[in-house]
Order: structure tokens, then sequence, then C-alpha cells
């Protein structure tokens, strides 16, 4: 009798032994699985360019040898709350959530697009034949912006400590504004200015002085903090081997100090990286 109860627990000494083993197992293989399947946001913007979303995440995929579902973003929040959570994410944008993700330090900055359009800034944009230092003066709170934007809200604010707040979904929507009398003047991308200044024959550009200095970072890709090390360095490569997926002459290293210029702006214009919301 007293062999059967030892056998007995010795047997469940095993099993529970046993079962431990095979919870430890499956927990590294759900964590293995769970690292090597990421998402890669994209901004609201791309909408237009979904396609293009889709291939830059299936070369990743390809290259890396991991998951990589493409996603655009209803909103940049949503970008943004993905990042403060446990689950490994992607994203490929500009400067100003970047400047955010960075503040907060919820991601690690891998790689860049180098194609000559890389560093940006935002140039003021008002009716002909006015002053813009007198409009940038006299009524600064009556200057259109994109809101979420580091040519867009950080400059305009920037450049009026603060005070410009007409903010609006984009860029067009700025100038739009101004043509339309609603704003006195706006603040654009220059980028987008050059390639729409043609719609809007009325209006004319001005280089904001300490502002409209092209050291905005654009189309970044960064990884978020539940992104092992080993596997940012696997993206970062098979971004820079897939660079034509991109569209990129080349997948550059990204140096964090990129951003210093847009966190300045931010700062001279007021606006809190660490508590912004859209």
């Amino acid at each position: 009798m007293k062999h059967t109860v030892e056998n007995a627990l010795q047997g469940g000494k095993f099993l529970v032994l046993m079962v431990i083993c095979l919870m430890l197992v499956l927990g590294g293989a759900t964590a293995c699985l769970a690292a090597d399947s990421l998402t890669c946001w994209f901004p609201p913007g791309w909408k237009a360019k979904a396609e293009k979303a889709r291939t830059i995440a299936k070369a990743l995929s390809e290259e890396s040898g991991v998951a990589i579902r493409p996603r655009i973003a209803k909103s940049y929040p949503e970008i943004l709350k993905a990042f403060d959570s446990d689950q490994p994410n992607l994203v490929y944008v500009g400067s100003f959530v970047q400047a955010i993700i960075q503040a907060r330090n919820l991601g690690t900055p891998l790689v860049q697009n180098i194609n000559g359009k890389d560093l940006y800034c935002g140039v003021l944009v008002y009716p002909k034949g006015e002053n813009p230092e007198q409009i940038l003066n006299n009524s600064p709170d009556q200057i259109a912006f994109a809101l979420g934007a580091s040519s867009g809200e950080s400059s305009a604010k920037a450049a009026t400590s603060g005070k410009a707040a007409m903010g609006v979904a984009n860029h067009g929507a700025a100038c739009g504004a101004v043509k339309a009398g609603k704003a006195r003047a706006a603040v654009v991308k220059n980028w987008w200015w050059a390639n729409n200044k043609d719609k809007f024959a009325t209006l004319e550009s001005y280089e904001i002085p300490d502002v409209s200095i092209s050291k905005n970072p654009d189309n970044v890709l960064t990884a978020s903090r539940a992104v092992p090390a080993d596997l940012q360095q696997r993206i970062a490569a098979a971004a820079a081997a897939q660079k034509v997926a991109f569209g990129a002459p080349q997948m550059a290293p990204f140096d964090r100090s990129r951003l210093d210029f847009s966190l300045e702006l931010m700062k001279i214009g007021k606006i809190d990286p660490l508590t912004y919301t859209w």
C-alpha cells in the first residue's frame, strides 16, 4: 500500500512537471509567433495609395521572413495607441508623428527613404501683393494649417508663438481657406506647394525666418518597443534591400537627431508632444 501511494505521488509530480514543461514550450512558441507577426501602419492619407502599402508590406515580409500586415490608419491616434501597446508594430510616416513617438519613447526609428525630398519645411502662402510679415504680426490667429503636420501646425505655431488657430484637414484645405478669404494666410509643406501652386494663381509663398528650414524628415520606418531588437535589424535590412518597393533610391539608417528640429518647432509653437492629441 505504501509503495502504491509513493508511486502515485511520484506519478503526480511527473505529470505536473510535464504540464509545466508543455506550458513553457507552448508559451515560448506563442511568443515567437507573436514576435514574427507585425502590423505596418501607414497614415490616413494613404487611402489613395493602398496598393503601394501592400507592396511595401509584402516586400518586407518576403525579405525578412516576418509576416507583416499593411494597415492604413483611420487616424493618427490609432497609430500611437498601437505603439503604446504590447503588440509589435511598424509605422511608415513623417516627422510630426515620429517626433511624438520619440518624445514618448514609444519606438525606434529604423530607416528613411532618401529621395531628395526626405527633408522638408513649412512656407507661408498668402494673397499676392500683401505683406507676409504684417500678416504674421497682425493676424497670427487667422493663419490656416494642416493639423498634425510639422510643415503645417508646428511651423505655423512656431512662426506665431502658438497663436495660429485655424487647423484644417490638409494643405489643400489650408490654401483653399486663404483663396476663399476665410484665412489671411496658410502654412503648407514646401514640396506640396511646389507641386500645387498653379492651382492657386492668386497666392504666393514666403519663407519664414528660422522656420522655413528643410530639416523635417519624411517617410521614416519605425518599430514599436514591442519589436525585439533582432527583428528590428532584420526589418531594417529588408527595407534597405527592397528599396524599390518604397520607390526609394536609398533606404538609409535613421539618425534620431534628425528629429531635433521638428521637436524644437513644437517647443517654440507651444505644442507638447507628450500630451498632444488630434
